[in-house]
C-alpha cells in the first residue's frame, strides 16, 4: 500500500511524493524544501534524473562512525566504518553480519549498543523507502 502525500508529510518524507501528485505552488515548495533538507541526491542515469536517498550518520563512537543505509536488505542492521573497520551489524542483537572488526572496538560498539538500540531503531524506521522490500523494525 502506496502512503498518501499526508502520511509522507507527517514522516518527514515529502520528497518522496512524485511530483506529478502536488498541487500548487505551495505543495511545490514545500517539496523542493524538503529535497533541500533530507539525505538525498539526484542522480542522472541514462538521460533520467532520479532522487535517492544516502545514507543517516547515527553515531561517532571514539572514531568509529555508525550509520544506516535506506533501501537495505534484511536483516535489519546498522554499519560500522572507520579506516580500518568495514562492519554491519543486525538491529535484533548486535551480531556481526559481515566484515572484520577487532575484539575491542567490537566490545565497544556492543557496550553501545545497550543503549543505542532505541536510536538505532528509530533511525532505521525513520529512513526506509516506501518502495524497501525490509520494511520498519519491530522490537520483540
Amino acid at each position: 500500500m502506496k502512503p498518501t502525500k499526508e502520511q509522507l508529510k507527517n514522516y518527514g518524507r515529502f520528497h518522496l511524493v512524485d511530483p506529478k501528485e502536488l498541487d500548487g505552488l505551495d505543495e511545490y515548495a514545500e517539496w523542493l524544501e524538503s529535497i533541500l533538507h533530507n539525505p538525498c541526491n539526484v542522480w542522472e542515469r541514462d538521460g533520467e534524473e532520479f532522487l535517492i536517498e544516502i545514507r543517516q550518520f547515527v553515531d561517532r563512537l571514539n572514531g568509529l562512525k555508525i550509520e544506516i543505509y535506506p533501501n537495505e536488505h534484511a536483516p535489519p542492521h546498522f554499519h560500522v566504518k572507520s579506516p580500518t573497520i568495514d562492519a554491519s551489524f543486525t538491529i535484533e542483537e548486535c551480531a556481526l553480519l559481515q566484515g572484520n572488526i577487532d575484539n575491542g572496538n567490537y566490545r565497544k560498539v556492543k557496550f553501545w549498543y545497550k543503549s543505542a538500540k532505541p536510536l538505532l531503531i528509530d533511525v532505521w524506521n525513520n529512513t526506509r523507502p516506501t518502495n524497501c522490500v525490509v520494511g520498519k523494525y519491530e522490537d520483540a
